[in-house]
């Protein structure tokens, strides 16, 4: 397994799967969510009406669509005002190994995350790398996996704190 952090729209990258940190109807929003369903087409839209929504901390999969990307997988991260941070961190691990798991028995060999909870659910940026970078690393096995970040400060912050894993 290799993990590479990049600066980039998660939407382009031609991989097995892309997460999608998505609210828990499934049904679209704004930030990454938006620009995945957007870019996907309406079909995606269609597929998870049928799901039924998703609970923080779990995950679910569809078809890609218009994307590059075979899959989706809908992941809903933590409000992190809502929770303690234990609890919050937790609830962000699972965001991780949940879409991790689905990945891999999808037999999918590539992956794709946004920085989740990182947007307008307050996760504290620095904290959501190392979140992110600590749980891909223990479970993605053999997954090629890709920490996709779209802004720049989270960007600064991982090529800071992680500059073996920083691919330009």
């Amino acid at each position: 397994m290799a993990l590479v952090i990049t600066k980039g729209d998660i939407t382009q990258f031609d991989v097995d799967a892309i997460v999608n940190a998505a609210n828990n109807s499934l049904l679209g929003g704004g930030g990454v969510d938006g620009a995945i369903h957007r870019a996907a087409g309406r079909r995606l839209l269609e597929e998870c009406i049928t799901l039924g929504g998703c609970k923080t901390g779990q995950a679910k999969i569809t078809k890609g669509y218009n994307l590059k990307a075979r899959h989706v997988i809908h992941t809903v991260g933590p409000v992190y005002y809502e929770h303690d941070a234990a609890e919050a961190r937790q609830l962000l691990e699972s965001c991780y190994k949940n879409s991790i798991e689905l990945a891999i028995q999808n037999s999918c060999k590539s992956i794709a995350f946004p920085l989740i909870s990182a947007g307008v659910y307050g996760y504290p940026k620095a904290e959501a790398i190392d979140v992110a970078v600590s749980i891909i690393s223990k479970y993605a096995g053999n997954l090629d996996a890709y920490l996709v970040l779209f802004d720049s400060e989270a960007a600064a912050i991982a090529k800071a704190n992680y500059p073996a894993l920083w691919q330009d």
